[in-house]
């Protein structure tokens, strides 16, 4: 059973005074079944400078992707599985994070693990809860829980090797590819 986020956003009025737009669990959920990464989406923005015009969300109605719009940011918690269970849903396809779905590199050849994609944004990565391996072309790394990883547009993956689920909260941002 994947975590639910309450999400409280501010906006503005017609008097341009400051209030809350939202309050309730994260609508925009996506999961691909039994052993697959459980994705929620908190916000996204589709343009940098940002706008915090209007009060509609983002994220509802949206496909999903892995990378930010061009030029945008994305916001999600990513709840990773153990690998006893999430390898076999990576190597089924159409995965939650299939990267080449949305025209980037997904990593077939690498035989270390099957999520290895590379991306062209820069992702803030912190480890809410649980711990992780993050896994590069050379060299892996345990996270655990108030980790930050900064990740550049590297061919990476992520690897949960105990039995228990890690949350991830990430902020994405659009980049020139390396």
């Amino acid at each position: 059973m994947s975590r639910t986020f309450r999400r409280v956003v501010t906006g503005h009025n017609a008097q341009g005074k400051s209030f809350f737009i939202m309050d309730a669990p994260a609508p925009t959920v996506h999961s691909r079944g039994r052993g697959a990464t459980v994705v929620t989406e908190l916000w996204e923005s589709r343009r940098t400078p940002a706008s915090n015009a209007g009060n509609d969300d983002p994220t509802v109605g949206q496909p999903q992707r892995l990378p930010p719009p061009k030029n945008g940011t994305k916001f999600r918690v990513v709840e990773y599985p153990p690998d006893s269970q999430r390898v076999a849903a990576l190597r089924a396809g159409g995965s939650t994070h299939d990267a080449s779905a949305d025209g980037y590199v997904r990593d077939l050849s690498n035989r270390r693990h099957p999520g290895f994609h590379k991306t062209h944004s820069i992702d803030y990565a912190i480890v809410l809860f649980g711990e992780i391996w993050a896994l590069m072309d050379d060299g892996e790394v345990l996270l655990k829980a108030g980790d930050v990883l900064i990740q550049r547009g590297t061919n990476h993956a992520w690897s949960n090797r105990t039995e228990a689920p890690c949350c991830v909260a990430f902020v994405l941002i659009d980049a020139e590819p390396v």
